[in-house]
């Protein structure tokens, strides 16, 4: 294998340099402007207008926000899989399956060719990055190993297709980029997730890994898997993988898996980088530090609004793109893409660090919130309040999801129940002591921090102390594989508002406790 690094240094240094000349306002609203164009004799361009729209405030008047069930029922349903010219000209030959992870519901995302090629750019640009910060980045002396579901794609009609993105992005790879990717065809196609993990693992021991990407709680299992190979291998002081460079993640929160996931990474000083990627589009890759923020792709494709979160249930809530956007203030995201969607809901909450060039954090769903007594917490409250409580105890808490326990009579109050999986076992003497404390540290922390928590928790009258559970490393792994959502794209529902779902872990994990202390 030859490493084309050289050739592809000059190009990234060229990118960059476009990408840090890009004027906010200006592009995004080009962007815009360049997908009413395309989509201007589309069945939803001529419902909307699209020939007329001059300006962002045109858009904005034209064409209101809508979820993916509105776009499902109005514009691809009838259709499916061969819906040309209806939001996107021409067929759509691949869509992309998503499932919300607060419900089971599968969704159908289109992914047109052009969406494919923004994907790429989105992805090309993260090497961009790091050959910036990493002097000897050689991306191409080696493989990028891609942790992603089965590649394996359903032929819905006579070349029309749905499946795993990463599926898709296999299909389309381009040539050349095909000998420094892996897995091979033969292996990305294994559907079943444990024997495609534990297979993955033993043939990467023979390559030379410079790039990992996937979603941090199947990124761990690989790690620790491979660990033990090499160990049993008598290996030991070799590390996990001993030529990476770059771990690429995204989809949900680092920060739980950060201290379990640290020593694989030090041990080869390889590099981190979170990406923000949704099956609508590639949405911002950090170009800083932890925390700094990630910054908003602005020139792929896609045209992003930001709907403050409280006015998501208005009835015509303020729109905010970048020419508007202020940091410090929590919104939903809604994106217009190559792909065929307009204002469309993504089901993100971002805040915003910096505007120019804008910078963002994830801090959870629209659906990532508990609010049943009015206490209005959202995901990146629980998450910190979660952490914080844990580091002051020492305790590592690498995965966790939180709902709501209603009250059995009317005179008594509820709580929030919180499922916490620890990186190591504890034993059942401690357990009851770390869960109390652990209820007491994540209460105060969001007393602390919450108004509208801290009056409804006043007394005990709406709302009682947060219950605590500790269950043993892979707990949720185990869950997730009982509901058929192992591996690949699929994550740890953070915070359950669906009550069968949320039901149904409480299930599973007492089923777990009660067969651990039989």
């Amino acid at each position: 294998m030859i490493d084309t690094t050289p050739l592809f240094r000059p190009l990234a240094r060229r990118r960059l340099a476009q990408i840090h000349s890009l004027d906010p306002v200006a592009t995004q609203e080009r962007q815009l402007l360049k997908l009413l164009a395309r989509a201007r004799h589309t069945r939803f361009g001529k419902d909307h207008g699209f020939s007329d729209i001059k300006t962002v405030a045109d858009f904005q008047a034209r064409v209101p926000l809508r979820s993916y069930d509105q776009f499902w029922t109005e514009y691809w349903q009838d259709g499916y899989p061969n819906t040309p010219d209806m939001t996107w000209p021409g067929p759509t030959r691949f869509w992309a399956l998503s499932s919300g992870t607060s419900s089971a519901t599968t969704k159908y995302i289109p992914c047109t060719m052009d969406m494919v090629a923004s994907n790429k750019r989105a992805a090309l640009d993260i090497l961009c990055y790091q050959l910036a910060e990493m002097p000897d980045f050689r991306p191409t002396d080696g493989k990028t190993f891609i942790l992603g579901g089965s590649t394996a794609l359903t032929e819905e009609a006579p070349g029309f297709f749905s499946g795993d993105l990463s599926g898709i992005a296999a299909k389309t790879v381009p040539f050349w980029a095909k000998p420094f990717t892996f897995p091979p065809t033969d292996l990305s196609l294994i559907k079943n997730w444990e024997e495609k993990l534990e297979t993955l693992a033993q043939r990467s021991l023979r390559e030379k890994i410079r790039v990992l990407s996937g979603t941090p709680i199947w990124l761990l299992l690989l790690f620790r898997r491979v660990r033990k190979l090499r160990d049993a291998a008598g290996q030991s002081d070799t590390p996990t993988f001993p030529y990476l460079q770059l771990l690429i993640h995204g989809g949900t929160s680092y920060a739980p898996y950060k201290a379990e996931t640290s020593p694989f990474l030090e041990h080869a000083g390889a590099a981190t980088r979170e990406v923000y990627p949704a099956s609508e589009g590639f949405i911002a890759i950090a170009d800083r530090g932890d925390g700094e923020g990630l910054r908003l792709n602005l020139d792929i494709g896609l045209f992003f609004e930001f709907i403050p979160l409280e006015e998501l249930e208005a009835e015509q809530p303020t729109r905010h793109w970048v020419g508007t956007l202020e940091p410090g203030i929590t919104y939903a995201v809604a994106i217009t893409s190559c792909a065929g969607v307009f204002s469309y809901l993504l089901g993100d909450v971002v805040r915003f660090v910096g505007t120019n060039p804008p910078r963002l954090l994830i801090t959870g769903r629209t659906s990532y919130s508990l609010s049943e007594f009015g206490e209005h917490l959202i995901g990146e409250e629980i998450e910190r309040a979660i952490l914080a409580a844990a580091k002051m105890i020492d305790l590592n808490i690498v995965e966790f999801s939180v709902g709501t326990v209603f009250a059995h009579h009317n005179h008594d109050a509820g709580s929030h129940k919180y499922f916490l999986e620890t990186a190591h076992p504890v034993g059942p003497n401690a357990r009851e002591k770390l869960e109390d404390h652990l209820s007491q540290l994540i209460d105060e922390d969001l007393i602390a921090g919450n108004d509208d928590y801290a009056s409804h928790r006043r007394n005990g009258l709406t709302l009682q102390a947060p219950q605590v559970s500790l269950v043993p490393p892979q707990s949720f792994a185990q869950w997730m594989q009982s509901r058929g959502k192992l591996g690949g794209q699929n994550k740890v529902p953070r915070v359950i508002n669906n009550r069968d779902l949320f039901d149904n872990l409480a299930e599973f994990m007492g089923a777990q406790s009660v067969a651990r202390e039989g």
